[in-house]
């Protein structure tokens, strides 16, 4: 299973030129930077989860005509880039934000990451309420490899059998948990989405699906 691992974090890892992680994005950036040049300059971006080093990557740094806001638990060294601010906050409570403050609201494989589908719903709602546009990217449900935990068919299987496994795994990203209260909520912190509930959350949005082969791997949601 060592070797199964290490080829999925190969390929899931963004910074390797040669993996499925990095074409797509690499994709995906083409697509975000037509879809940002059709906003009127300056544009006033708000990144929800988002890095740094993603916007140095699409070389989006120190511009006049783009400010852009990173809200993040994880901290963020935007020191030295002058249309780059970070925040350090939970995404779950954006209601300091007034209606329509921002250009656009983007997220990679952020609300997932929300538990339930009604605080997915929740975002989804102040998404829209906060921007006049929005880029979003999640990972699909139906994707034979869980892309967190980098194991055929994990989000199919029971929250008893996922914890067991995390107890007794390095799984993906993460260390095994030996813990079952970690292990279990480990688990519960992946919420992946369907097409029909993206549909169901956002108003008449647009969706482009990212493939690798013939499968559909994530959808980028947008309007």
């Amino acid at each position: 299973m060592g070797l199964i691992r290490e080829y999925f974090l190969k390929n899931a890892d963004q910074n390797n030129l040669n993996s499925i992680s990095y074409k797509l994005r690499n994709n995906r950036k083409i697509l975000f930077l037509e879809f940002i040049s059709k906003i009127k300059r300056p544009v006033k971006i708000l990144d929800l989860g988002g890095s740094e080093y993603f916007w140095r990557n699409l070389n989006l740094i120190n511009l006049d005509d783009i400010q852009i806001l990173l809200v993040n638990t994880e901290y963020q060294d935007v020191e030295n880039i002058s249309n780059i601010n970070f925040i350090n906050k939970d995404v779950r409570d954006l209601s300091e934000y007034s209606d329509k403050e921002f250009d656009v609201v983007h997220s990679n494989s952020l609300i997932e990451h929300l538990s339930t589908f009604d605080e997915q719903k929740k975002l989804a709602d102040e998404i829209q309420r906060i921007g006049r546009h929005y880029f979003i990217q999640t990972p699909i449900y139906y994707f034979p490899v869980e892309p967190h935990f980098l194991y055929p068919f994990f989000q199919f299987f029971s929250l008893k059998k996922k914890t067991e496994l995390i107890q007794n795994k390095d799984l993906g990203w993460y260390m095994k948990q030996e813990n079952m209260d970690d292990a279990e909520a480990l688990a519960a912190s992946i919420r992946l989405m369907k097409k029909s509930e993206l549909k169901n959350i956002f108003k008449n949005p647009k969706i482009y699906s990212e493939k690798y082969f013939l499968f559909t791997k994530s959808f980028i949601v947008y309007n």
